[in-house]
């Protein structure tokens, strides 16, 4: 296999605007899902359970009704998977979206507020509207700007006939609670919640099955004899130099920032203790799980990356996603 050594931290993508609507697709592991190839854990009934409810949501928003007379049920314009990690919510998530038809969008929430970051509000609304079906994945409350951005675009998005789905690690109306206590910013959230139909799945998280729990470390003279060879496209980075970096860079165009890189190696790896650099990192490492990319590190092991008071601050469940990924790149087993 040929080789090719890049660096993320001299990359400097400029996309166009219409190129990041363009990139609101499933990542490539979930391209090809669909209900029936998900495959429910029996010890969970919940999942199952929730196949079946999409189906029948998906089948409700198409038109297609059930019984004798064929009536359509009366349902609500989203639904919302709410579960720990790794029980297979963006498989499902995707297996809408891949059953619905029309013109569709799908991203992280990161994603979706970043595309408002970066084309401005009205811009946005007016790429998304019209879509049959907008699915966000990861939905997240834990900043007041981004809940009141999202909450007027659901709004707009569903008033012009948009289907949404979304995935999360908490219930709607636990998000944000022991964070922000403003009344405002919970009213918020209960208006967003009224839009969904709520569904529970319980399960193990899959990339921890076969994992010890913690992220494989190496030496610097290991890293260089992965450099020298390994095959394909392997991007080699300062750990200091690349977090640096991701500061200069749109979040929205973070995808850029690893197309193509089928291996990163990262070297010197340090505890994150800047709230900002976490959070960047976290959306860095989103990227590199929907891409697949492997990960080498030396330093810190990486699942030590955010400081403990990180994990138990607002942004824990954030920070524990990034890690149980992390675990899972390091490892291979994604």
């Amino acid at each position: 296999m040929s080789q090719s050594r890049t660096s993320i931290a001299t990359r400097h993508p400029r996309t166009a605007a219409a190129e990041l609507v363009k990139q609101l697709v499933p990542p490539r592991q979930f391209r090809t899902a669909t209900f029936d190839s998900y495959r429910p854990d029996p010890e969970f009934p919940s999942q199952e359970e929730a196949v079946s409810k999409m189906r029948q949501l998906r089948d409700a928003w198409a038109g297609k009704g059930r019984g004798l007379f064929k009536r359509v049920p009366k349902v609500k314009p989203g639904i919302y998977l709410d579960g720990g990690f790794g029980v297979g919510k963006t498989h499902l998530l995707a297996a809408l979206w891949k059953s619905v038809a029309g013109r569709k969008y799908f991203g992280t929430f990161i994603e979706y507020t970043a595309l408002v970051g970066a084309l401005g509000y009205k811009e946005a609304i007016d790429a998304l509207k019209g879509a049959s079906l907008v699915a966000i994945d990861e939905f997240e409350l834990d900043d007041p700007g981004d809940t009141m951005v999202m909450t007027r675009l659901l709004g707009e998005l569903v008033a012009s006939g948009t289907k949404i789905a979304a995935t999360s690690n908490t219930p709607p109306n636990a998000l944000g609670e022991g964070r922000f206590a403003a009344r405002d910013f919970l009213r918020e959230i209960q208006a967003i919640s009224d839009r969904f139909e709520i569904m529970r799945i319980d399960g193990h998280d899959y990339r921890q099955r076969d994992l010890d729990g913690s992220a494989e470390v190496y030496t610097g003279a290991e890293l260089d004899s992965i450099v020298a060879e390994e095959g394909g496209t392997i991007a080699v980075d300062e750990f200091q130099p690349l977090v640096e970096h991701l500061s200069s860079v749109h979040p929205s165009r973070y995808v850029d920032l690893v197309s193509g890189i089928e291996g990163a190696v990262l070297r010197d790896v340090r505890q994150l203790t800047d709230q900002n650099e976490a959070l960047r990192f976290v959306a860095l490492v989103d990227r590199l799980y929907d891409s697949q990319v492997r990960i080498w590190a030396s330093g810190t092991p990486l699942d030590e990356v955010f400081s403990d008071d990180m994990l138990g601050g607002g942004y824990r469940k954030k920070y524990m996603r990034a890690v149980s990924r992390l675990n899972a790149l390091t490892s291979g087993q994604f």
